[in-house]
């Protein structure tokens, strides 16, 4: 089997350093994505408690009526680029970007700061991460 994988690098270079480029390239960009403007837990807490951050839940209404952060406000990421103007008001404090499990919010982060908000977090791992962490939820 390895006798088998050493002469496939040996007759494919081109091949097996393409697949190493792209494995490289994924891998950084994996890494940036999940350390970029991203708070845990604890750390979006501080912020909402020192700092009076606003935090807007992206995930649609049913599951924000489910369960959701305290004094959050509901904007569906479909929606997002209509109701931006809901948060010029506090556009100098530090938002918190939350959806079900971190993976979406980057794109409401990157939407937010490419329309001039200057501190746009996202929450790692989401609500998810956050009920998982025992704290409190509001449901309506």
């Amino acid at each position: 089997m390895i006798d088998q994988l050493f002469e496939f690098v040996q007759n494919h270079p081109l091949l097996v350093a393409a697949f190493l480029m792209v494995l490289l390239a994924w891998i950084v960009y994996e890494i940036r994505n999940s350390a970029a403007s991203g708070v845990s837990s604890s750390q979006a807490t501080q912020l909402i408690n020192r700092e009076d951050a606003v935090v807007v839940d992206t995930r649609d209404a049913g599951d924000f009526k489910a369960g959701h952060i305290a004094g959050a406000r509901n904007i569906p990421q479909s929606r997002l680029e209509t109701r931006m103007n809901e948060l010029e008001k506090v556009k100098e404090k530090p938002i918190i970007v939350v959806c079900k499990s971190g993976q979406s919010s980057g794109m409401s982060v990157a939407k937010l700061a490419k329309a001039g908000f200057p501190r746009v977090f996202k929450l790692k791992g989401g609500m998810m991460q956050w009920q998982a962490d025992g704290l409190p939820v509001v449901k309506k």
